[in-house]
C-alpha cells in the first residue's frame, strides 16, 4: 500500500462520496421523488474536484470527476424541471 501523503484522505473521501452516491442511487430506485442525496452529492462533489481542477488544470482524476459530477447534477436537474412541469399539467 502506497505510504504517500494524503493517500489516507483520499481513500476516506472516495468511500464517503462513494456510499453516499450508492445511497442516493438507491434512493431514486425504490422512489423517483427522492433526488436529495444524489443531488447534494453530485453537486459537492461538481464543486469539490471542479476547484482542484481549476486549480491543477489535469484530467485524471480532477477532470474527469468534475465531469462525471456535473452531468448528474443537470441530469437530476432537469428530472425535477419535468417533474413540476407535470404538476402543471
Amino acid at each position: 500500500m502506497c505510504t504517500c501523503a494524503g493517500s489516507v484522505m483520499s481513500l476516506t473521501a472516495g468511500l464517503l462520496f462513494g456510499i453516499a452516491a450508492f445511497v442516493g442511487a438507491y434512493q431514486m430506485s425504490r422512489n423517483d421523488k427522492d433526488i436529495w442525496v444524489s443531488l447534494g452529492t453530485s453537486g459537492s462533489l461538481t464543486a469539490v474536484m471542479g476547484a482542484r481542477f481549476l486549480s491543477s488544470w489535469t484530467f485524471m482524476p480532477a477532470g474527469l470527476m468534475t465531469g462525471a459530477s456535473l452531468l448528474m447534477f443537470v441530469r437530476i436537474g432537469v428530472k425535477i424541471l419535468q417533474t413540476s412541469q407535470k404538476k402543471k399539467t
